[in-house]
């Protein structure tokens, strides 16, 4: 039973070294613990090593999960989301990491107005181009977040890619830069309701080099609960 707490422990460590590397503070690093096939009980172990973000890619499973854990966590939606999930999500997560589309934008901003709440969110681009990926072009970015600045129950708290599958991790480094890159150029604008406090990019297989390219919230599942 000890496994998930050796593999938070190996995780964190490998946070503060790819950190330290490029002489940035460890502590400014969020995990969000990816826990898609994960039971109730791993979980819960996970939260007693420390996890503090919980993050899950459907709302129906968290759903679930999230009526029998009622620890102090922040829930992340990390996968898509389809419109008409939006009320159920609203309810959940604390942050939604994959907005797309003004369409879905415009439906969290109308549910969160009806739950009374204000909806962080991150913006997902996809920085690699690849079809099969969710997410905005990156020209598209500044347009995208100047439209969706106007809506009152939505706040950009940064932005969000997944990066190609690449053996060499060295090969998906521009990719992550490019999103720095891009994420420094929007603070620059100064767009009113939008801000660029988090890079989240970087899973189990390149986390290591997204934090040496700027990520301060890295995605990691199957590094903590070993699924597939």
């Amino acid at each position: 039973m000890e496994t998930i707490k050796n593999n938070l422990e190996i995780i964190n460590k490998k946070i503060k070294k790819s950190a330290l590397k490029v002489n940035r503070n460890p502590e400014e690093i969020k995990l969000v613990a990816v826990t898609k096939t994960a039971t109730i009980e791993q979980i819960k172990e996970a939260i007693n090593a420390g996890v503090k973000i919980i993050g899950e890619n459907k709302v129906q499973e968290a759903k679930e999960k999230y009526q029998i854990l009622t620890a102090d966590t922040e829930w992340h939606l990390v996968g898509h989301l389809q419109t008409n999930k939006v009320k159920y999500a609203i309810e959940i997560f604390d942050c939604i990491q994959t907005v797309d589309s003004i369409k879905l934008a415009k439906e969290i901003d109308k549910r969160s107005l009806q739950f009374g709440k204000t909806t962080n969110v991150l913006v997902e681009v996809n920085v690699s181009g690849e079809e099969s990926k969710y997410g905005i072009k990156p020209e598209e970015v500044e347009p995208f977040l100047k439209e969706i600045s106007e809506f009152y129950r939505i706040r950009v708290r940064g932005l969000m890619t997944i990066a190609p599958i690449e053996e060499d991790k060295e090969k998906v480094r521009p990719y992550f830069r490019k999103l720095r890159e891009l994420s420094k150029e929007i603070k620059s604008k100064n767009i009113k309701n939008v801000k660029m406090d988090y890079l989240s990019m970087g899973m189990t297989d390149d986390f290591e080099v997204a934090i040496e390219e700027g990520a301060n919230m890295v995605r990691i599942g199957r590094g903590i609960f070993g699924f597939h």
